[in-house]
């Protein structure tokens, strides 16, 4: 099912002000309850889990930022 524009614009807004906030605090408590490695393990998995959350919303982020495709022509 394809999303239209209007849809992934409104889901993209809700996904970062509620989603990506949720995200960061769950793996900031995932990453308190073990024992804190190295500095640069940990950096990997900041690294890591800041790309892991991206790929599968990359559907309803591609083409947000563009004009709408559906909109009627200004000639």
């Amino acid at each position: 099912m394809a999303l239209s524009y209007k849809t992934r614009r409104r889901l993209s807004l809700v996904v970062l002000i509620f989603g990506l906030p949720a995200y960061i605090a769950l793996a900031w408590w995932i990453m308190s309850l073990i024992d804190r490695p190295s500095i640069w393990v940990e950096l990997a998995i900041y690294i890591l889990l800041g790309i892991l959350w991206a790929l599968p919303l990359k559907a309803v982020f591609k083409g947000v930022g563009q004009a709408d495709p559906d909109a009627p022509r200004e000639d």
